[in-house]
């Protein structure tokens, strides 16, 4: 899909949904929301990223809920032969997470602003200390020239749509502006308000703005909402705060057009603060720029941890079933991240998520021993999957669901990508302490007593555990990421003999067992030796293997084949495996998975660094993976055949991934090959 999204007042004409890559992300390091490109807000969990929905109308676009702002639809003009409906434009505001949509008609532009408040200071003040945060949702309508009648409605649909709601309007000021409108349900702590305030600008001959809430019933909603028209002149604006009712409560300020412009100068303070701190100065620093500040909107703040996506449930192949809820913290996603947070400056952010893990490590190992797979944002591991039968789910993809049954696997890498977070947060960012260390050792030492078992590895499927080759390549490396640890800092290692041991016997193993004689590849395990699976790309970024190895290019060049020819790569995209050939237990189609193409990118760049064939293609593949990022630089998890974007949206690994990718193709480049 083209990134001129000017037709996008129309795009949920046909099925009632904004394509996936029609939104942009807001947040403020608790929660988060997607607004797409007409002026709707069609997703958002309140108060934290994994609390229940109150708008989900990408979910079920009749009941999901949802708050838009968009330009009147007027039935008489449309139907003339030469009228024009407004064009959209999206984009952040510079060094920003405010989210500015445009929409522009020859009789008038309105700029329309979205964000989450945050204070300038970087971490969220107590009450008492000075400016805190505001859990505020605030959206802003401006009209810069001429006039335009605006539609506001606002749907929420409580708890995953599951309960009702009652509303009750409190009250208007002169002119007959509402000031509050009160969602009730019977739990009384999921209460919201919605307040708004306008602004008539300085010209006294033109009449302030209006604005007249009604309440409708718009079944099968559980609850009714509230919907105006309001008519904006130049220079006038509508502002809109969307809260706690219980906040509200304890935080009585009068909801103003000055309190606004101050909140939106701390938050736009805040934010270029926060980027300015980027030490990255290479090629492609916009797309970087803003994966920054996508990864930073995906950090839960008050434990540091860091989610998998803002989403739950979209689905990776339209009308499928392969539908996952992604807003937890996975030790696999977050350990890679703490090496991208370090290289690009941001020690802050490494170490907060560092004392997450580290906690988790002390009191949240399994009896035998072993660590889960994924946390919640709090660092519990109770994450019960649940189907919600009631939502259609995105574009009828049933199943919808929440939580995740993946919790309780079996998947040996995370110890491999923990242990490098590990390593390199030592290396790049602080001196790891003693407790971490003896909690390093006892892992390590797990490691070398389950290394030869089988487990589901790193695409979670849900069939039979087999000896993942990409398992056993991350079990190598927590190995020898100890060793090298305990030799840098000279560290007590008792086990060190054996820790060598292991290591060394892992590698072979590898190279015998997981080595394809006959069709020249590391196979995705040792009993399915016919499959090719991405994830093996791995190999060289984290040392296990040279990238010029005979071995290993020869793997390289069959993924780059396309799937017909028994590779995993399509127009520039890569695949993680060949779903009709391996054994997933979930079936169904899925897209390219877009931080596999990044790992492919980042795999012949290193290899380029001996052969410029490999770099000429790594360049190719990046810039053309580049062009399937939304207008506003984001990533899903997938692509499409189509070119959409699929998947949970905008997803940490492929985010951490591009920046990776980018980061080493612009060293090797400029002759930097520290470290490549």
């Amino acid at each position: 899909m083209s990134k001129d999204r000017s037709n996008a007042l129309g795009l949920r004409s046909q099925t009632g949904y904004l394509p996936i890559e029609a939104y942009g992300l807001i947040g403020n390091m608790h929660t988060c929301a997607l607004v797409g490109i007409d002026g709707g807000i069609d997703q958002m969990c309140w108060p934290e990223f994994d609390s229940p929905s109150i708008f989900a109308r990408i979910l079920d676009c009749q009941r999901g809920g949802h708050f838009s702002i968009s330009p009147s639809y007027d039935h008489e003009k449309a139907s003339l032969e030469n009228y024009s409906p407004p064009t959209t434009k999206q984009a952040y505001l510079p060094s920003n997470n405010i989210l500015q949509t445009r929409f522009l008609h020859e009789d008038g532009v309105v700029s329309l602003l979205d964000f989450f408040h945050r204070p300038i200071k970087d971490r969220v003040l107590e009450k008492g200390q000075g400016n805190g945060l505001r859990k505020w949702l605030i959206r802003r309508a401006e009209c810069i020239r001429g006039e335009m009648e605006l539609d506001v409605e606002c749907f929420p649909a409580f708890d995953y749509a599951r309960i009702g709601h009652t509303v009750e309007i409190q009250g208007g000021s002169e002119g007959g502006c509402v000031t509050k409108i009160l969602f009730k349900t019977d739990r009384k702590e999921m209460a919201m308000q919605l307040e708004a305030t306008i602004d008539g600008g300085d010209d006294d001959g033109e009449a302030c703005p209006v604005i007249n809430f009604a309440i409708v019933d718009r079944p099968p909603h559980l609850g009714p909402g509230v919907t105006c028209k309001v008519k904006l002149h130049e220079g006038q604006s509508i502002s809109f705060v969307f809260r706690c009712a219980n906040d509200a409560a304890r935080d009585p300020s009068l909801v103003n057009t000055q309190l606004i412009d101050a909140l939106q100068k701390e938050t736009s303070t805040y934010w270029y603060n926060w980027i300015a701190q980027s030490k990255y100065k290479f090629l492609y620093r916009e797309a970087v720029q803003r994966s920054l500040m996508i990864l930073k909107l995906l950090t839960y703040e008050p434990t540091g941890a860091i989610v998998a996506a803002a989403t739950f449930s979209l689905p990776e192949d339209i009308g499928g079933g392969r539908n996952w809820d992604y807003r937890f913290s996975w030790v696999r996603d977050s350990s890679f991240t703490i090496y991208i947070l370090l290289r690009m400056g941001f020690t802050a952010e490494a170490e907060a998520y560092m004392d997450f893990i580290s906690k988790r490590l002390k009191y949240s190992r399994n009896k035998d021993g072993g660590l889960p797979i994924m946390f919640s944002i709090r660092g519990d591991t109770d994450l019960e999957e649940l189907e919600l039968n009631h939502l259609e789910g995105y574009r009828g993809s049933r199943p919808v669901r929440i939580g995740n049954g993946a919790s309780d696997h079996l998947q040996l890498d995370i110890y491999g990508e923990l242990m490098d977070g590990i390593y390199l947060y030592n290396k790049y960012g602080k001196p790891i302490s003693w407790d971490l260390w003896v909690s390093v050792r006892s892992m390590v030492d797990y490691v070398c007593m389950v290394w030869k078992a089988k487990d589901m590895s790193i695409w979670e499927v849900r069939s039979r555990q087999q000896d993942y080759v990409y398992s056993k390549i991350m079990l190598w490396v927590a190995v020898d990421r100890g060793l090298r640890l305990a030799e840098k800092r000279c560290l007590p290692c008792p086990n060190r003999d054996n820790w060598m041991k292991t290591r060394d016997e892992i590698y072979e193993t590898i190279m015998v067992k997981g080595w394809n004689e006959e069709k020249q590849f590391f196979s995705q395990s040792f009993e399915s030796r016919d499959v090719l699976d991405s994830a093996l790309l791995i190999a060289p970024l984290v040392f296990f293997i040279a990238p010029n190895d005979p071995r290993f290019l020869s793997t390289i060049d069959q993924i780059l084949k396309p799937p017909e020819k028994g590779g995993l790569t399509s127009t520039g995209l890569v695949y993680r495996y060949n779903t009709d050939l391996a054994e997933d237990g979930v079936g169904g189609r899925e897209g390219s998975f877009s931080m596999c193409t990044f790992w492919l990118v980042e795999a012949l760049t290193r290899a380029g660094r001996y052969d410029k064939k490999y770099l000429i293609k790594a360049i190719t593949i990046f810039e053309n993976m580049l062009s399937f990022s939304n207008h506003l630089s984001m990533f899903s998890e997938e692509i499409a055949r189509s070119g959409e974007q699929l998947g949970n949206t905008p997803q940490a690994f492929s985010h951490l991934a591009m920046i990776s990718a980018a980061f080493n193709l612009s060293r090797i480049q400029s002759g930097d090959l520290d470290g490549i």
